[in-house]
């Protein structure tokens, strides 16, 4: 019966750490198999596996064409090393999964692929290099399909759903703004192919539609205005109207139209799936519900004991008196159980954080309470707790941008860099005077810690600096490189003394983490469009010294850039001959303005560069713009949501809260972990031990998926319990058998 008891605990805890972190994994309800199950989800296990993805990666930096050369026996056994790790995890998860949901699922099939083309591909690469025949690693571009299809990187899938469902709208438009390019180059055609105009580099002006075509098609992104303009313009002024009114139907209309669109769309289905991760969380906490609920007259709930012992499993590393606020709130009335509604809040409760402290003096209020606590002492604590001494350094910042700006070669502007140097630490060292140091420095203090770092660093740097000078064998020029970027630095202070500022910050602050998911995006289509450049224009171009006497060398190693803009420009570094240049050249290619590698390969090779324009600028980037939008209004403009305000009132209600403006007084905050064995021996105490406070840590919520189901939580009735899982994943009951099963689409 206990052990019952216990997989059923074991098995609830898992449906709650799968609500907690929005988790769509598909498992099997044996304890055997939750066992498995929580290994699959533990931090190291993922950490590996995201090592290897990355190790897997970045092979294409060493192999050829490489930046960094390594013997192929070196790079093949790391390949193979990596593909055994993708083939462990993969079945490890076969072992947690029923057998017809594992093999119906596209994941794991696109990744059993990928495992034995790269096999197939390694194998064959290695046959022909024994017999010196030059090869194609084809199977390179496979390699981002393990970044994107393993079961933790849900939330890149999730980006790349939104292209696809995004896609038959972008097609509209897309069809409409080529119609839009096709008419402007026919018109351009007509208006100057005869009147024998030609280039910068005397070649013929708008006679061939095709270059007409891909010109204009770069104009769009002003990336050669005006350039491209100034033939006819200087023919006549008014074919000026021509090309202000092709930017401003195409570049200003039609990109606006495309981002118009893409947010449109985007937000609709983001909509759709996000609502559905709300009632699949919601369903896994009624899950949980079930399995530990016991009868109270004819209510069923969840006593008090096994509320705590699921709480220890799902989150250990809180403390108890975190677990015991945590307890208060969804036993409000303090009646020894939990209701389902207060049971099914738990999930979003532990993705609050709150931090736990204790109150204490300040330390040299104990070493010297005389002198801490004299007249003289109060009032230049107040002085520093005033308004007007962070308006003082705010007008001191300022004025220190003014002499930044100033000749340094001045003495006195020399001279008064010490003295805002002096400024700066008596300054910190008032506040460390005035505010507890462990508070000042606290682990969420960031602009506290930014400050003293950049002020500290900037007086090193200086007094290095100024010795440096004195030697004239030492060219201290690096070091005077750091000293000005620190300076610059310290102007970013005053957007912490502003409060708007403060809030915009802070709020970009808080996204960054969900912009990582555009990060992996971006680094998948980068990739993929690295390797098709490298077997495309590998060699084409190649990067010469200025001393170099190499033939060719002042036209990029290739005699079809002779009296090119791109030779003449020195682009020569821009190419394809690495995987690290590659990139850099994609970073440059979102203006498609790279013209010199159609001229060493063939006009065809235009469709490369405008295929990455669609694909990354009209199409990602207008989705991440999207995104960060919504992320941004969410952050920026919503109020705090329910079980947050939940716990910030209960704190209050328990008289142990603290606001934002006490925590840097005279009070000592300290963390509370030093003083947990207050509470080890009293499990069913219903008080805090005396001195503790607690306080919301962050806004920011733990997952990226917490904060998206931020934006539509509200459309959801905490009572309403949404349909079953089976019907939310739009599974057969077959499929479901007698477990319980969660199920996430691939891409």
């Amino acid at each position: 019966m206990a052990e019952a008891a216990s997989e059923e605990l074991l098995l609830a805890a898992a449906f709650v750490s799968d609500a907690q972190y929005n988790r769509n994994i598909p498992f099997k309800t044996s304890p055997q198999a939750v066992r498995l199950y929580y290994l699959y989800n533990h931090w190291i296990m993922q950490t590996v596996t995201y090592f290897f993805i990355f190790l897997n990666l970045s092979l294409a930096v060493f192999e050829e064409p490489a930046v960094y050369p390594l013997p192929f026996l070196a790079t093949s056994l790391v390949e193979v090393l990596c593909l055994l790790v993708f083939f462990g995890r993969l079945t490890h998860f076969a072992k947690i999964t029923p057998r017809n949901v594992f093999w119906k699922d596209t994941k794991n099939i696109c990744i059993m692929v990928a495992i034995l083309l790269s096999l197939t591909d390694l194998a064959i690469y290695g046959a022909l290099r024994i017999y010196n025949i030059k090869s194609i690693r084809w199977s390179r571009i496979a390699r981002p399909i393990f970044l994107i299809n393993f079961a933790e990187s849900r939330q890149i899938r999730r980006a790349f759903r939104s292209i696809r469902n995004t896609l038959p709208e972008i097609t509209y438009v897309f069809l409409l703004f080529m119609f839009s390019l096709l008419m402007f180059s026919l018109m351009a055609l007509k208006l100057f192919g005869e009147r024998n105009l030609q280039t910068a580099e005397g070649l013929p002006y708008f006679r061939n539609y095709l270059e007409i075509v891909f010109d204009l098609y770069v104009l769009v992104t002003t990336a050669n205005s005006p350039d491209v303009m100034m033939p006819a313009f200087d023919f006549s002024s008014w074919y000026a109207l021509f090309f202000i009114a092709f930017v401003i139907v195409n570049t200003y209309i039609f990109m606006s139209l495309f981002l118009a669109v893409v947010y449109n769309n985007y937000k609709k289905h983001l909509k759709n799936e996000i609502r559905q991760l709300a009632y699949m969380k919601h369903r896994k906490m009624i899950e949980a519900f079930n399995l530990l609920k016991e009868e109270e007259g004819a209510q069923p709930v969840v006593r008090e004991a096994r509320w705590k012992q699921l709480v220890k499993l799902v989150a250990p590393d809180i403390s108890n008196s975190h677990r015991e606020l945590l307890l208060r709130i969804s036993d409000d009335e303090q009646k020894g159980f939990i209701d389902k509604k207060s049971f099914v809040q738990l999930a979003d409760l532990l993705n609050i954080q709150v931090i736990t402290l204790k109150i204490r003096s300040h330390p040299l209020g104990q070493w010297m309470p005389r002198v801490y606590k004299s007249s003289v002492s109060q009032f230049l604590r107040s002085m520093v707790r005033h308004r007007g001494f962070v308006w003082t350094y705010d007008a001191i910042i300022l004025i220190n941008a003014i002499f930044i700006a100033l000749d340094e070669e001045t003495p006195y502007i020399s001279y008064a860099e010490w003295v805002f140097l002096a400024l700066y630490i008596i300054e910190i060292l008032l506040k460390v005077y005035t505010y507890e140091p462990r508070v000042f420095f606290g682990k969420n203090q960031f602009w506290n810690w930014f400050d003293t770092l950049i002020i500290f660093a900037a007086l090193t740097a200086t007094i290095l600096n100024t010795t440096l000078k004195s030697t004239t064998q030492y060219n201290s020029q690096q070091i005077l490189d750091i000293v000005f970027i620190l300076r610059v630095l310290r102007l970013i202070r005053i957007v912490d003394s502003i409060q708007r500022f403060r809030v915009i910050m802070n709020t970009l602050i808080n996204i960054i983490p969900t912009m990582l998911t555009f990060g992996g995006l971006t680094l998948v289509v980068y990739c993929i469009f690295a390797i098709i450049g490298m077997e495309l224009f590998h060699g084409k171009i190649q990067f010469f010294p200025a001393n170099s006497n190499a033939p060719y060398a002042l036209e990029c190693g290739n005699p079809a850039l002779k009296d090119s803009l791109f030779a003449r420009g020195k682009y020569c570094k821009n190419n394809f001959n690495n995987f690290a240049s590659s990139f850099i050249v994609l970073m440059e290619l979102t203006v498609v303005n790279q013209c010199g590698f159609a001229n060493v390969t063939a006009q065809p090779a235009k469709l490369y560069f405008i295929a990455f324009h669609i694909v990354m600028v009209i199409i990602i980037v207008n989705i991440f713009v999207s995104f960060i939008l919504e992320a941004f209004f969410v952050e920026y403009s919503l109020e705090k949501s329910e079980v947050e305000t939940a716990i910030e009132r209960k704190i209050q209600e328990l008289g142990m809260g603290v606001q934002e403006d006490v925590l840097q007084d005279e009070q000592l905050l300290d963390n509370m972990e030093s003083a947990e064995h207050d509470l080890e021996g009293e499990v069913g105490t219903k008080t805090q031990p005396r001195g503790l406070v607690f306080k919301i840590a962050s806004k920011r919520y733990r997952t990226v998926d917490a904060l998206l189901q931020r934006m539509f939580e509200a459309e959801i009735p905490p009572e309403d319990e949404g349909p079953s899982l089976e019907e939310i994943l739009n599974l057969p009951p077959a499929a479901a058998g007698p477990t319980h099963l969660t199920s996430e689409r691939a891409v």
